[in-house]
């Protein structure tokens, strides 16, 4: 009898499957917006020489773009190990405007957000851009993410990612795998259907103006969900967001098995806290264990993980043809480790606890503000 309950989540999870590679297929179907170029300023935060920075920073220079733009980076003091790597990749690119920014002034618990604080005060241009230091873009994404704010009614645009390992490790694999296979599809369905309201904080476009008028940066400045208080803010003044077709990489770093639970923990949690009642929906987005349950209780139990196992492969397929990725057994063979892992994070992150971020533990309220955890917590 337990396995027909657990054959309930592993066919729900099977259905989801099939939703999401619809939303993404449809979304690389979409056209880039049309709308005249206009000038940017690029705000990148960096923290640390992670690996794949350079590449990273030189897609960001090297942008096709018919309008001006600038590229501004940060880092928190001299002694950070990305000011040599920004400087190496400006001096690769000495006819983009770029600059590097050493301001240690720290605006509250969100170090990223103190940095855009400190950036965004010496912006030239109408248009800033928010760029983590961990995104390689392509060379028409400046245009894609801005264009749209040509309209009035546009207040921010956001994009979806890929992943992309930065290393050949297993460990960053699987964190690339768990973008694309999991993340991507489900953020694309929760667009599709309206229910994502999604600002994604890889990259963020707005005017200068509007983000005067919902008090700046410095407003965030506490908040560990940066990302979704400013969409939720510009929501709020009555304009719209929107998602820019385009999919710049998320290059995954990931040491260890530690490295890779506390990164995607700290998401999970976020995400509970934003939106309780969707965060136990996605349990049904790994129907892979719920179908190996029921298969070692009992012979029927089989079917039930086939269904489950064929969504998730035809979900994985689509996703690598929506991307253009070549098919690899290697790569598929992952799949049940994968959303092994991520069926125990999203478990873990249903009990409030601590997250770590650049190296410190922090405790969140329920609004999403910050507070340094004490040891023993």
């Amino acid at each position: 009898m337990l396995d027909l309950v657990l054959a309930i989540p592993a066919l729900a999870g099977a259905v989801t499957a099939a939703m999401g590679a619809r939303a993404l297929r449809r979304l690389g179907r979409t056209a880039p917006p049309a709308g005249p170029a206009l000038p940017a300023s690029i705000l990148k935060p960096l923290h640390g020489a992670e690996p794949g920075l350079r590449e990273n920073l030189l897609s960001t220079l090297d942008q096709s773009h018919a309008a001006p733009f600038e590229v501004l980076f940060a880092i928190p003091g001299d002694a950070d190990g990305a000011g040599p790597v920004a400087e190496a990749a400006m001096a690769d690119r000495p006819d983009v405007p770029a600059r590097l920014v050493v301001d240690p002034r720290i605006h509250g618990p969100n170090r990223k957000v103190s940095q855009l604080v400190n950036l965004a005060e010496r912006a030239a241009h109408p248009v800033l851009v928010v760029a983590d230091a961990d995104m390689r873009v392509p060379p028409h994404w400046l245009t894609a993410v801005t264009a749209p704010l040509a309209d009035p009614e546009v207040g921010l645009v956001t994009c979806l990612y890929q992943g992309e390992p930065a290393e050949p490790g297993l460990w960053s694999r699987l964190g690339a795998l768990g973008i694309d296979w999991q993340f991507l599809p489900n953020a694309a369905l929760g667009e599709a259907m309206g229910r994502a309201n999604g600002c994604y904080g890889a990259t963020m476009a707005l005017r200068a103006e509007t983000l005067e008028r919902i008090g700046g940066f410095r407003a965030l400045a506490g908040l560990l969900a940066d990302d979704h208080a400013l969409g939720a803010a510009v929501r709020r003044l009555g304009l719209r967001v929107v998602m820019a077709p385009v999919l710049p990489l998320h290059v995954q770093a990931e040491a260890s098995l530690p490295a890779l639970f506390g990164h995607e923990l700290r998401w999970a949690r976020t995400l509970r806290l934003l939106d309780p009642r969707g965060y136990w929906g996605m349990g049904l987005t790994y129907p892979l264990v719920p179908g190996l349950l029921a298969a070692l209780l009992a012979p029927r139990g089989l079917l039930v993980l086939g269904v489950a196992l064929a969504a998730r492969l035809g979900l994985a397929l689509t996703v690598d043809g929506v991307l253009g990725r070549p098919w690899r057994m290697g790569r598929l063979a992952l799949l049940p480790l994968r959303d092994v892992i991520s069926f125990a994070i999203w478990g873990l992150g249903l009990a409030r606890g601590t997250v770590t971020w650049q190296g410190q533990r922090y405790r969140m309220d329920r609004e999403g503000r910050m507070a340094e955890a004490r040891v023993g917590d």
